[in-house]
């Protein structure tokens, strides 16, 4: 099928001399921790006005091949959960989206979606330790662990990086479906194989609740993906798969932000994606899904762009926001600040 439901025509290779500036931004990437821009690549997917201007792999990897995404399941979780928005199963306002916080007087009752998505629930957290670590490490349900989780805060006032909270608003979607096998279905018939990202995986837990805080599997080329379904605002094929201004939705500062330096550096959060612009002198629409280990797909509404790196960083950190910068530059054909 033709890019980029499939695969077929998916590159359109730049004129001179900008094919030559990309490719030494990429022989940086691939330098690894001695190259302009540290960490350790496997992949880089160039999307640029709906087309892959560049793209290249290392240790082993493809087009084709797929790896786990950390945290960059966070945004693909909340894009699932705005599909569940777009076909009315849930309210972004509506409170208590789960049924183990309707007890009247409950006072885990004044959540909302929309406190989930933000990373502001109220409820116990240490960041991406407990309770994360025991649905990750000791095999704890996301059903006991994380919805019977205590509050410790009033919601929408404190930004804790909580994978729970995502895990808990894909859950409000399970319960809003009313059917398990409807819902195991529901990632892949209603998103994931509509745009194309047939070799993405989403893990669940041994319950069945989607365990999109972290545990996907995917390609570079599937999240470029859905990087254009942003760029399109939810649109696909004609579709409105997402609500209408969702994009602009999760590209919104969030009320409560992160005490810098975040785990974004200096990234602000909008809802489960991280907010670049500025950084670098990055546009101030660029958004981004970020996860450990230097897994990144950056979007550039301004400039109709998507940048996938995908790597296992551990001496240093990727300088993503820098390589787009410079991306950016040498697709304007001017001179990228790092490489010349």
């Amino acid at each position: 099928m033709a890019w980029p439901q499939g695969d077929v025509g998916a590159a359109s290779p730049l004129p001179q001399p900008r094919k030559a500036a990309i490719d030494r931004l990429l022989a940086q990437v691939f330098a690894n921790e001695q190259g302009a821009y540290g960490g350790q690549s496997w992949g880089i997917v160039v999307v640029s006005k709906g087309k892959i201007v560049a793209e290249d792999y290392r240790l082993g990897y493809g087009p084709h091949i797929a790896a786990r995404t950390n945290s960059m399941c966070k945004s693909l979780g909340a894009t699932v959960v705005g599909v569940g928005v777009r076909k009315g199963l849930l309210n972004l306002a509506s409170k208590a989206p789960l049924k183990e916080w309707q007890m009247p007087g409950d006072p885990r009752g004044s959540i909302t979606l929309d406190n989930l998505l933000h990373m502001s629930s109220g409820l116990y957290s240490d960041g991406a330790q407990d309770p994360q670590t025991e649905i990750y490490q000791s095999g704890a349900a996301i059903s006991e662990i994380a919805a019977l989780n205590m509050m410790d805060s009033a919601p929408g006032q404190r930004f804790v990086y909580a994978g729970t909270d995502n895990n808990l608003a894909t859950r409000a979607l399970r319960q809003a479906i009313g059917n398990d096998d409807t819902f195991a279905r529901f990632p892949y018939q209603e998103l994931l194989w509509k745009i194309g990202m047939t070799r993405t995986i989403v893990e669940a837990d041994w319950k069945g609740d989607l365990i999109t805080s972290g545990q996907c599997w995917s390609t570079a080329r599937d999240f470029a993906r859905l990087g254009l379904l942003y760029l399109a605002d939810g649109v696909w094929n004609g579709q409105q798969l997402l609500p209408a201004e969702w994009s602009h939705y999760v590209r919104t500062p969030a009320p409560a932000q992160p005490v810098k330096p975040s785990i974004g550096g200096e990234a602000g959060y909008g809802a489960q994606f991280w907010l670049f612009g500025g950084i670098e002198a990055l546009p101030a629409d660029s958004f981004a899904a970020f996860g450990a280990r230097g897994q990144y797909a950056v979007i550039v509404p301004s400039h109709d762009l998507v940048v996938v790196r995908r790597g296992f960083d551990r001496q240093s950190d990727f300088k993503i926001q820098r390589f787009v910068a410079d991306i950016i530059a040498a697709l304007d054909n001017q001179k990228a600040r790092l490489v010349q």
